[in-house]
């Protein structure tokens, strides 16, 4: 097997290793900053919902109260308002999707899905269970979500939530008295839900990969062109010329010409050393003649 065969046959070998190292680690980062961009969304789009559902408790209800004793005005609701706001944002952003599921809204839009409800009652039952984060699988396509729990921990909520003796006769004139009743204090009642697609950053991080890999591969191609050419032109060729001397030599053509080259690295010392045998052997063979 010739020199420059056995060293592209290493350098493929440890190419085809350090491409495939190098694409596990690139696509395990691309996929793991695509999640942790998804996540932060999502917790953005949380962070509006909740600054939404306080300004509306702390200053907008307050100046509804004189108009809520005529009608009931939706507004005045934290989650109404948190998710008209969102519902907003939609518009410039349709992937996205904010609800306040509830197992027993006033409202029927808030009523959770079976989904939704299924991470409801995690929270009922898990103990001081802050946040779930989870996937799952939508029509279009794959949906990351993060949830938090509706927990009644204000004693004013239940003037409208506890029985509907006690609830305004303007929210039973508009939403009726079946549903929305019945919540206590401390009670998780539903769920603050975020979900968003996340094949947009998952086909982002595939095309990051790919000209990662392609422009990897572009480099190995060039390198080794690189390497062949200066081992031809270092080592091979030198090399077969030297042979061809030595073989000339060896044969008995002593009038063939010296291998003359100008470089002081290990080629050079070994024409160097094959002249000094050369005009040893010439000399030898004069002595023997003579």
């Amino acid at each position: 097997m010739k020199l420059i065969l056995k060293f592209n046959l290493v350098f493929v070998v440890v190419f085809i290793a350090g491409l495939v190292a190098a694409g596990y680690v690139s696509r395990t980062l691309l996929q793991q900053n695509a999640r942790e961009e998804v996540a932060q969304n999502a917790r953005l789009v949380m962070e509006t919902a909740l600054s939404t559902r306080a300004y509306t408790s702390n200053q907008l209800r307050p100046l509804l109260e004189t108009q809520m004793k005529y009608t009931f005005l939706p507004q005045s609701v934290p989650a109404y308002s948190a998710t008209e706001v969102l519902n907003g944002l939609r518009k410039n952003f349709p992937e996205y999707a904010y609800k306040e599921a509830t197992l027993n809204p006033t409202n029927p839009r808030n009523r959770a899905a079976d989904w939704e409800a299924d991470i409801v009652h995690q929270f009922r039952n898990g103990a001081e269970q802050a946040e779930i984060v989870g996937e799952r699988d939508t029509p279009a396509g794959r949906s990351f979500y993060i949830a938090r729990p509706i927990k009644i921990t204000n004693e004013a909520c239940l003037y409208c939530h506890s029985t509907v003796d006690a609830a305004p006769k303007t929210l039973i004139d508009k939403y009726g008295p079946a549903n929305g009743f019945g919540w206590k204090l401390n009670e998780v009642v539903g769920a603050q839900i975020v979900a968003l697609p996340i094949a947009v950053p998952f086909a982002r991080a595939d095309r990051a990969f790919q000209t990662f890999m392609l422009s990897l591969t572009i480099v190995f191609v060039v390198i080794a062109i690189a390497l062949n050419l200066m081992l031809y032109f270092t080592v091979i060729r030198p090399v077969t010329r030297l042979s061809a001397l030595a073989d000339q030599v060896s044969l008995g053509n002593l009038d063939a010409p010296e291998f003359t080259v100008q470089r002081r690295d290990e080629i050079g010392v070994l024409a160097e050393s094959f002249n000094r045998m050369r005009k040893s052997l010439v000399e030898a063979m004069k002595l023997l003649e003579g």
